[in-house]
């Protein structure tokens, strides 16, 4: 596995987020689930067939939230960031009616497939296991980053030097199969190579919530905490008198939006208004709007799915 640098840029209007923000309003596509939903006001750009949506001229979203700056609770509620922001602009331009369903990253998938929603835009790495289950549509880079403690007391500077510690991720993630050696992983776990080596193992903490597993490294139960590098970046930015970058980095890969496998019109649908907003500058207004122009692709990466 190689491994580099690569610092999540943030921009000023990320830093507006409210990182400890904490709503768990996770809730089901009827009138009155309380989902947050928003109209689309323009003519669509191509439409869905309507057996392909839970509900006619509605678009239903999972998202986990919180993960800034890809996704986060501005202070009344609303939920704001770049991933949000994509998703608008893909229903409004499908003619359709959006609505966000804050869901859990480990059943985020069930959440697809049991009709909780009709896509998922929220920061998934796209790889085989998932592929098995869903569609998915090439939108977004990042690599994965570890944050450490001011001052990088344990001197994690190396993947080795994780060896032996205690590392906080969220559940259902790449960077849980990293640690532990599953999904695209499968049997070159980083844990399981320090013990090979000599090593002690990694202890890993698991959290349903990314802003929780931040949290353990906040409060000291944790030697770091792993994420993607918008998350990760985004967490040091905001707070640079508690947290740094230890400078380990994996690879960039590629993040998805999640169709069910059976609705290819929908998955057509969406594919073709993400380009629409790559050709006309939108999707690249609102990544640099999130301080995240660096995770952009572009419509070749998007129609083969390679960096």
């Amino acid at each position: 596995m190689s491994v580099f640098t690569r610092r999540a840029l943030v921009g000023p209007a990320a830093a507006l987020l409210l990182l400890a923000a904490c709503q768990n309003a996770s809730s089901g596509p009827s009138a009155s689930s309380g989902a947050a939903s928003e109209a689309a006001s323009s003519a669509p750009v191509v439409t869905v067939p309507e057996d392909e949506l839970i509900l006619a001229d509605n678009l239903f979203v999972c998202i986990d939230v919180p993960y800034p700056p890809q996704e986060a609770f501005a202070p009344d509620g609303t939920i704001i960031g770049s991933d949000p922001d994509i998703a608008r602009e893909i229903a409004k331009r499908l003619g359709l009616e959006v609505h966000f369903v804050n869901t859990v990253f480990l059943s985020i998938i069930p959440a697809l497939d049991g009709g909780k929603c009709d896509i998922i835009v929220s920061a998934q790495n796209i790889n085989a296991d998932r592929l098995a289950q869903v569609d998915m549509i090439p939108y977004f880079k990042a690599g994965q980053s570890i944050v450490v403690a001011k001052g990088n007391p344990k001197g994690i500077k190396t993947q080795d030097d994780l060896c032996g510690t205690t590392v906080a991720v969220q559940n259902g993630t790449t960077e849980l199969d990293f640690l532990q050696g599953t999904s695209d992983y499968e049997g070159a776990g980083l844990s399981d190579a320090c013990v090979a080596d000599g090593n002690a193992a990694i202890t890993i903490k698991q959290f349903d919530k990314d802003n929780d597993a931040l949290l353990a490294l906040q409060s000291g139960t944790s030697d770091s905490y792993f994420a993607d590098s918008p998350a990760a970046g985004y967490a040091v930015a905001n707070h640079p008198d508690q947290f740094e970058l230890s400078g380990i980095t994996l690879e960039v890969a590629i993040e998805g939006i999640s169709v069910a496998k059976n609705h290819t019109n929908l998955r057509d649908a969406v594919k073709t208004v993400l380009l629409d907003m790559i050709g006309d500058g939108t999707y690249a207004d609102i990544l640099e709007t999130w301080g995240v122009t660096d995770g952009g692709l572009t419509a070749d990466q998007v129609n083969s799915g390679e960096l």
